[in-house]
Order: C-alpha cells, then structure tokens, then sequence
C-alpha cells in the first residue's frame, strides 16, 4: 500500500478543484462531455489510490467541510429543538394553555430550558439569543422523535436511572431533580389503609414481593412508556394492571374502574395536593410518602451528541452550586401559585401545528398479560 502525506492529498485535491471548477465551452462542441468525464475519472483516480489509507474522507472535506459538532449546528441555527411531554407532569410540566400573548406552557422543566437557552446564547456568541423552539409530543414519542434526529434534547421529569426496553441509542445528562421515585394514590381510603397495614405488619422495607401480597387483586393503573409500567410489570404479581395515554385519564376510567394509580411520587404528591384533593398518597404509617424505588430525573440527549451533553452536565453543576436549581424546585413544588399567570408570564411558545391534532387526555385499556 502506497503511503499519502498530508501535502500529496492538498496537492490531489487542488487537483481535482481545478478539474471540476474548470471553464465551460460553448454549446454545441463535444468538449462539455469530455470535460465531464475528465473530472469524474480524476476524482475516482484519486479515491482509488487512497482508498483504505482513511484519507478519503479527508480528502473531500477539503473540497467540502461538514460541520459534525452538534453544539456549532445549533449556533448555526440559533435554534435548539426542545421536545416535552403533552401530557402533564405537574410541577415539572403543566398543561399547554392559551394565554394573551398566545399559547404557552410552563414548569420547572420549562424553567430549565430557559436555562439552557441562556446559556447556549453566552456559549454562541450570536447577535440574536438562542431560541428554544418546543415540541409537545406524546410522552411515549418523545424517545422516537429524538433517535429520528427531529429533537436535540427533550425534558419531562425523566428517569435516568430506570432501565426500560426499546430505549436505544439515548444518553442521559446528570440529575437535575434527584428526590424523584416511584410512588401510588388511591381514592379509596380502604385501600390506602390496606397497604399501609401491610407494611406496618411486616416491619420491612416495602420490596416488590411485600408490595405484590399488599397489592393483590387490585386494579392499578400507570401510564403507558413510563417507569412506573416497567416496575408494575416487573415486580407487581396478582394485580390487574392497566395502561392509561395520560395520568388526567386514569383519574376518569371507569371501565375498568381504578383502585390505585402508581407514577412519578413528586406529580402524584403536587396533584393530590393541588388538583385532585379527593385522592390521597400511599403512606408507610407515620405520614411519610411510600416510594417503591428512587428515580434521578435528567435531560435526555442523542447518545452521540457528546458536546451537547457536556455542556448540559457544565450547566447543571453551575446551577446546583450557585443554588440555583434548589431555587427553581422549591418555586414549583413548594409555594403556591396560580399556574396560568406563570404561563402568561414567564411560559415558552410552542410549536401548535406539530403538537398531536385533537389531543385529549386519553384512555386507558387492560395491559397484555401475556408479556408478564
């Protein structure tokens, strides 16, 4: 094999340049053609004799240079392409309403994309900030529309530390909420005493096999593509599990109707104590939340896009240390405050025609118990 050095590939590619960008002849002549062919065999002489050197690639970069850093790229379009769960995750996202200055939607997670934006902008260097354009999407889709490179990050309190099938080709920045888990309500009270006997009973941890005895012949619904599925299935035995689109629909089923509804313990604990005050958490007896297990939640990225991913974790650390991050959680799921104004204020603008057409809460449907 002949070996290149760096000056014989400049001196191959001036070369070619010349060939290809060579004066056209008049109309009519047979020149145009054999100019034509002359540069195409030129430019596969060179790729031959540079074939399995790996200066290929190099070779036509010179010609044509292709920007590969994810972080340039959003720069380039002064844009960063933010997806969110349409579904709401109170506090981290609220439901999308119209306000005066048109449709918005706003969270903790929302607030940290602000962040993020800023940020970007500081990093960019651009006469116009970096603006987030949001796209709310099915909670499930989200992971889809990521790997199909239409997202450069999404947000929706989602757990990094929850194996879950199909999730390929992801990567996850460090927590920026790390008080999340896995937890239930119920609005039966009779239920909430059941499982709390259980646990004061056998004076352990509540593991999945205690949970299974407690939980028997109940009827339990998660919402579908979240970890509270992944752990229902795993580990729950004797229950009837069942898949709902939304947590707003799992309140409404009546066919079947729910006993208990397992998801995130932070947006069960907001909702129980802001918007559905008829349903009450699962306890452990001495009024502490029971948590099934404990969930770090973390922005989600492409697994390639490493640039991005360590700027995110750079952010991140600045935030938690100036105390800037314990300032955004205490705001939202500590002190009260009427959503929509926050929206109206300080919400983001998203992109309506992508959102789903004719969205609503959902339904949900018995799980396939043959996959258990």
């Amino acid at each position: 094999m002949v070996d290149y050095d760096r000056d014989s590939v400049l001196s191959m590619s001036h070369t070619l340049r010349t060939t290809l960008e060579a004066p056209r002849h008049e109309a009519g002549t047979g020149a145009p053609f054999i100019g034509m062919l002359r540069g195409w065999a030129s430019l596969l002489l060179i790729a031959f004799m540079l074939q399995g050197c790996g200066l290929v690639i190099d070779a036509v970069q010179l010609l044509h240079p292709v920007a590969t850093n994810e972080l340039d790229a959003i720069c380039a379009r002064g844009q960063i392409r933010v997806g969110m769960a349409v579904e709401p995750f109170q506090p981290f996202v609220f439901p999308a309403i119209y306000t005066d200055e048109g449709l918005r939607v706003t969270g903790l997670d929302v607030e940290l994309v602000r962040e993020i934006s800023a940020a970007l902008s500081q990093r960019c260097g651009n006469k116009e900030p970096i603006v987030p354009t949001l796209q709310l999407i099915r909670f499930r889709n989200l992971f889809i529309e990521l790997t199909e490179g239409n997202l450069d990050l999404f947000v929706s309190s989602i757990s990094a530390n929850v194996a879950a099938p199909g999730r390929i080709g992801l990567a996850y920045s460090n927590p920026y909420f790390d008080a999340g888990g896995i937890g239930g309500i119920t609005v039966r009270p009779d239920v909430a005493e059941r499982v709390s006997a259980s646990i004061r009973r056998s004076e352990r941890v509540a593991d999945a096999h205690l949970m299974s005895e407690a939980l028997a012949g109940l009827t339990v619904a998660v919402q579908e593509g979240t970890s509270a599925q992944f752990y229902a299935e795993a580990n729950l035995k004797g229950i009837t599990l069942v898949l709902c689109d939304s947590l707003p629909a799992a309140f409404e089923s009546q066919h079947p109707p729910i006993d208990l509804i397992l998801g995130k313990e932070p947006v069960l604990n907001y909702t129980v104590r802001r918007v559905r005050k008829d349903w009450q958490l699962l306890t452990v007896g001495n009024g502490k939340p029971l948590i099934l297990t404990r969930e770090h939640y973390a922005i989600v990225t492409d697994e390639e896009s490493y640039r991005l991913r360590r700027f995110l974790n750079d952010l991140l650390f600045r935030l938690d240390e100036s105390g800037r991050l314990t300032e955004m959680r205490q705001r939202w799921l500590e002190e009260n405050y009427a959503y929509p104004r926050r929206a109206a204020t300080e919400g983001l603008p998203f992109a309506a025609e992508k959102m789903p057409q004719h969205y609503d809460q959902g339904q949900c449907r018995l799980a396939d118990t043959r996959s258990r």
